[in-house]
């Protein structure tokens, strides 16, 4: 081991060592909102059920890793359906997601904080015979203990934006040691395998983006339609997605710029949050109604908030326009391709970087278009509400980009057969 990439492991454990007591604060404080924080504490430190099944092990951080998992948990209950999988989570609302999207067809548990006793811990109760972690989760210890422990790890539909590269490059020494351990990466973009290669990583092939290949489940585009019925004729915006900022800048343009004949649907991405954007309505005297209170909007109402979980699809099939949010305001933007896998016309703004390449191509191809401001955002929506024309030119056009990118997971499979032959033996 040499000494620079010695320094850098002692300096992140170090930090870890640091964190340990704000920990249990930092899940006591997010469960205030998301009571799945204040469960299985012990999973956070590699406890859990033992098994000797040897299952594959996938990792998804969050909501959007999970989904992204749907088509390729499939294809393997498909192609091994003798070997369990097992997902693992770091937050309460992709537990909640995985939950829902796989009702026990597959195990779920979060995965332990990033110390090395407690990775060996989870590794060895766990027993996996393969290891899949989804997009940017480069764990050190996580990876070095796998290896240690001779489980096979890969990355899969890896993504990493230039400024995420930039802060990895900052370790470059354990950078390189954690990328150099995995088997073998599938990326989604060439301008990802690059710079997963320059910071270390050998065995890399751009196999595009799993989630084109994940089918909008046909109960939630008909339940969307069930709403867009129960709302009557008026016009409908969507908002989904949206960050902390983003809904007073959508909500107040959207006031000045339209009147009744238009409904907005406002998706916070984070379910901690909606009490705080329904305060925001209601200090802003707008009229609304809550999805989670199963609420039907009247003449009078301007805002129906989105407070539901795993609803997103029928939110896109109940709307003329979509905005995806996280791009409004720094926060590098959300995947629009589910949006253009239920054809709905997609606006994005001018923060987009986590999902550069998908955002350049829907935008070349006419399924989405980008705007600057929150105002020109409203300015552009109102064009689209008022031409029928131009909204169906762009659903064509947004669900041939969705079919066109289809194809990743199948990449994938072949990936896992010639890396581990003997994967569902």
């Amino acid at each position: 081991m040499s000494l620079r990439l010695a320094l850098e492991r002692f300096a992140y454990t170090l930090v870890w060592l640091l964190a340990t007591p704000l920990l249990p604060l930092r899940l006591l404080w997010r469960g205030r909102k998301e009571a799945g924080y204040l469960c299985h504490w012990n999973e956070r430190l590699g406890g859990g059920p033992a098994g000797d099944d040897r299952p594959i092990w996938l990792h998804a951080v969050s909501v959007g890793e999970v989904r992204a998992s749907v088509p390729l948990v499939a294809k393997l209950r498909a192609a091994c359906p003798r070997v369990p999988l097992l997902l693992t989570c770091m937050t309460a609302a992709g537990r909640a997601t995985a939950q829902t999207l796989f009702a026990g067809e597959i195990r779920v548990r979060y995965l332990p904080y990033d110390y090395g006793w407690a990775m060996r811990r989870f590794l060895r109760r766990a027993r996996p015979r393969l290891g899949l972690i989804l997009e940017t989760e480069i764990w050190p210890n996580l990876i070095r203990q796998a290896a240690r422990g001779g489980v096979p790890t890969m990355l899969v539909n890896a993504r990493l934006s230039a400024r995420s590269a930039r802060g990895y490059a900052k370790f470059p020494a354990l950078t390189r040691a954690s990328l150099a351990a995995l088997r073998a990466v599938a990326a989604q973009t060439p301008d990802d395998a690059e710079r997963l290669r320059s910071l270390g990583a050998t065995d890399v092939a751009v196999m595009g983006n799993l989630k084109f290949d994940f089918t909008p489940p046909a109960e939630l585009i008909e339940r969307g339609r069930a709403w867009r019925a129960a709302w009557g004729t008026r016009a409908v915006l969507l908002a989904a997605s949206t960050r902390e900022g983003e809904e007073t800048l959508i909500l107040d343009a959207f006031l000045r710029c339209f009147d009744a004949a238009t409904l907005l649907v406002l998706v916070p991405r984070h379910p901690q949050r909606f009490a705080a954007v329904a305060r925001l309505l209601r200090e802003r005297a707008v009229a609304y109604v809550r999805r989670s209170a199963d609420q039907r909007p009247n003449a009078g109402t301007r805002v129906v908030l989105g407070d539901s979980l795993g609803e997103l699809y029928a939110y896109y099939a109940a709307s003329d326009v979509a905005f995806i949010g996280g791009s409004l305001l720094d926060y590098g933007g959300q995947n629009l391709i589910e949006a253009a896998a239920c054809g709905t016309p997609a606006l994005v703004g001018p923060h987009t970087r986590n999902f550069s390449a998908a955002v350049a191509q829907a935008v070349a191809s006419g399924a989405a278009r980008q705007v600057a401001t929150a105002d020109e955002l409203m300015d552009t929506a109102a064009g689209l509400l008022a031409d029928r024309a131009a909204r169906q030119a762009m659903s064509t056009a947004a669900l041939a980009y969705a079919q066109a990118h289809r194809g990743a997971t199948d990449k994938v499979w072949k990936l896992l057969q010639d890396r581990c032959p003997d994967l569902c033996r």
